[in-house]
């Protein structure tokens, strides 16, 4: 098992969003420690935990000590599946955050995967969706890398609710 340290560099969120796509991509078990020691309130929030078990439950992963506010986690990969899910962030954490983890791991999956998102979808400290549709989607395109973004109900700070369905379809080989 890798172990990583969380709070490494700017010691934000993006580290662990990272390691866990990675992992599932791998198949090689994750822990990650320290999460988010470098920011005022660390450890992990409800777009952590939704990012986690949307990758885990894309990957039929095995994802123990994950619980907002929790500074350590263990991830052990199975394998990307396509098919429907949904995933609540239950705040208005960021949607494009949680889509960060889970767009590569949905890409290696065998057919398209399908997911509604609800959470924040134009919240402060994070890329705003339409930002990640046309900015962060464009730069994949070139390679091999396609998802469609509906963007159904925005969602701001405090309350969320934003509605968002993505579809990701497998990259070509």
């Amino acid at each position: 098992m890798i172990e990583v340290d969380g709070g490494h560099g700017e010691g934000g969120g993006q580290l662990l969003r990272m390691a866990v796509a990675l992992s599932a991509l791998t198949g090689t078990p994750v822990r990650v420690v320290r999460i988010r020691a470098g920011r005022p309130t660390p450890g992990l929030a409800a777009q952590h935990v939704t990012a986690i078990h949307a990758v885990a439950e894309l990957c039929a992963a095995e994802a123990t000590g994950v619980a907002v506010g929790a500074s350590s986690i263990e991830f052990r990969p199975g394998n990307p599946a396509s098919g429907h899910f949904s995933f609540d962030v239950g705040t208005a954490g960021s949607i494009a955050l949680v889509l960060q983890a889970l767009l590569p791991v949905a890409a290696a999956a065998p057919g398209p995967v399908r997911v509604r998102l609800v959470g924040g979808t134009d919240v402060r400290g994070a890329p705003p969706i339409d930002y990640f549709n046309r900015v962060f989607l464009g730069l994949l395109r070139p390679l091999g890398g396609h998802a469609d973004v509906e963007v159904l109900r925005r969602g701001y700070y405090p309350r969320g609710g934003g509605i968002v369905d993505v579809v990701i379809e497998p990259t070509r080989s």
